[in-house]
């Protein structure tokens, strides 16, 4: 890779990352920028998990002791999130490579248009608290994203966020934060699976993840800046960009 196009994705990184803390959908500029510059499809995807472990890492670390994680929901959350992104990394190296670009396309397709379905969820936090069956759907929810976030993870944090506010009845701080813990987890086991193929390009995964490690702690000043218990100006910054990124995809 020139260095024309090293700088033009840790540009891109960079940005994307700042503005995903808040909006989720990283995965869905990243990765179509790097299939763009002939990135061999799972590589492009094992690497940009790589990436994406590190910036949820620095993502995390604003939220650390502010009380706006779900610490009482955590601990099943994250069993669930380890299950199913295994299952989600096993299917990148079951699915043809050449059909990669195809089903990235379409999990792009489907993210903005729900997305754009749910942009208004959120913008006012709720109050009431969620009924048996919309815990147990949240649980459900978790798990099924969880695999699409271990095979593609583009626009996993954004619909893992609106789910909880609607479900969860969480604001929307507490939900990114909690989120965000989340999808370490759901990166991690996700690489950690690539690693053992063979499938990473560490040098390249790192420079990136670098970037998106000090974007990801950007990002998540922001959003603490917005004040933890009223998340109103939080949310209509991710309403509006989030529809923004995915419009523009």
């Amino acid at each position: 890779m020139v260095t024309t196009q090293l700088l033009i994705l840790i540009t891109v990184f960079l940005i994307a990352s700042v503005i995903s803390v808040i909006t989720g959908s990283t995965s869905l500029i990243t990765v179509p920028v790097m299939l763009q510059f002939g990135i061999e499809p799972r590589t492009a995807l094992a690497t940009n998990m790589l990436a994406l472990t590190l910036m949820s890492v620095g993502g995390t670390l604003p939220f650390i002791g502010k009380g706006v994680i779900d610490r009482r929901r955590l601990p099943l959350l994250i069993v669930l999130t380890l299950v199913a992104s295994i299952v989600g990394a096993l299917l990148v190296l079951v699915v043809p490579s050449r059909s990669m670009p195809l089903v990235i396309s379409i999990s792009m397709i489907v993210v903005t248009v729900l997305s754009i379905a749910n942009r208004k969820a959120g913008v006012v936090p709720a109050e009431a608290i969620p009924s048996r069956i919309a815990e147990i759907a949240g649980y459900v929810v978790t798990f099924i994203l969880g695999i699409y976030g271990g095979f593609f993870s583009g626009g996993y944090v954004t619909l893992l966020t609106a789910s909880y506010v609607m479900l969860f009845r969480m604001t929307f701080v507490q939900a990114i934060a909690t989120t965000k813990l989340i999808n370490i987890f759901s990166s991690l086991v996700a690489t950690f699976i690539f690693m053992t193929q063979g499938i990473i390009d560490y040098k390249l995964g790192m420079i990136l993840g670098l970037t998106m490690f000090v974007g990801g702690i950007i990002g998540g000043r922001m959003l603490v800046s917005f004040h933890p218990t009223s998340s109103s100006k939080a949310a209509a910054f991710f309403k509006s960009n989030s529809y923004f990124v995915l419009v523009e995809l």
